[in-house]
């Protein structure tokens, strides 16, 4: 048995600029996904499997993340002003209790890699979980419930994994020997040619890390697309260190652009316990009346 999994970092601090012009003034993180922001499913989650402490590595422009997670003392006394009872309890059951949230800035622009190294003092030297806020996984148990429970029984590194058509878009994984879910790594390369790709199996936003990982970020050279790569990181690690795959039991939803942010926010209205049946019909709606009038046309 291993330690358990106690801090985890979430990268915030990027434009969103796949989803212009909508990110221009909002975070991308706080784009509602049906009834709530993309991040704060990626906070339950974070929480549900364990964490204790989370690290967010913001920017500029980037205030309203942390307001989010705080108390809105107006909103609360205009809510019990108006007898709102069941809103104010809402909103007081998904605040963070204090001390569970920090956040730090990442004062340049210079990719993933850069931004975990943001959290290092913080973070400490003990493994540490990154979940990047713009990929969510619908699963049950969480994404990275899966992975920590894996992680206690092999150590080392785990990063969650699934297929893909498109791995010029991703971090893609040089697969070994398989037992269940769990893959050996042999390697690990970002973003190659479809016809370079060793295997179909991308990085899919979520990481189990050795503290180890923050030598390798500090003063390493940008890679792909002049960023720091936390993936040219990891590789080096590799080197002397353990690294697993995890092919998660779930879906991936990636809100960082707009047709799967869209594909995201139906999902999440078409599980939600409340409201699932309104919003299958709603969609239902819209697909049929949108096709109605291109026939018309």
């Amino acid at each position: 048995m291993h330690r358990p999994i106690r801090k985890a970092v979430l990268p915030v601090a990027g434009f969103g600029t796949r989803v212009l012009p909508a990110t221009k003034v909002v975070p991308k993180e706080l784009l509602p996904v049906f009834d709530r922001p993309a991040l704060h499913y990626v906070v339950e989650e974070a929480f549900a499997a364990g964490i204790e402490h989370i690290v967010m590595v913001t920017g500029r422009g980037k205030a309203a993340i942390e307001d989010y997670f705080d108390r809105a003392f107006e909103l609360e006394a205009a809510l019990r002003a108006k007898d709102k009872a069941g809103l104010l309890a809402e909103l007081g059951r998904d605040l963070p209790s204090a001390g569970r949230l920090s956040f730090v800035r990442q004062h340049d622009a210079r990719g993933l890699g850069h931004a975990v190294g943001c959290a290092r003092h913080i973070i400490g030297d003990e493994a540490f979980a990154v979940l990047l806020p713009d990929m969510l996984m619908m699963a049950e148990p969480g994404c990275l419930s899966q992975m920590t429970s894996a992680y206690a029984q092999c150590g080392g590194n785990v990063l969650a994994v699934e297929p893909t058509d498109d791995p010029s878009s991703y971090g893609i994984i040089t697969p070994g020997k398989r037992s269940g879910r769990l893959i050996e790594m042999l390697g690990m390369v970002e973003k190659p040619p479809r016809d370079q790709a060793p295997s179909n199996l991308f990085i899919s936003g979520r990481y189990v890390l050795q503290p180890s990982v923050f030598a390798a970020l500090e003063g390493q050279a940008p890679g792909a697309g002049g960023e720091i790569q936390l993936t040219d990181a990891m590789a080096r690690c590799m080197r002397d260190e353990p690294y697993f795959a995890y092919e998660y039991e779930g879906r991936t939803y990636d809100c960082g652009s707009k047709l799967g942010y869209l594909s995201a926010f139906a999902a999440y209205a078409l599980a939600s316990a409340e409201g699932a049946q309104a919003a299958h019909a709603v969609l239902s709606e819209a697909i049929t009346s949108f096709t109605g009038s291109r026939q018309t046309i």
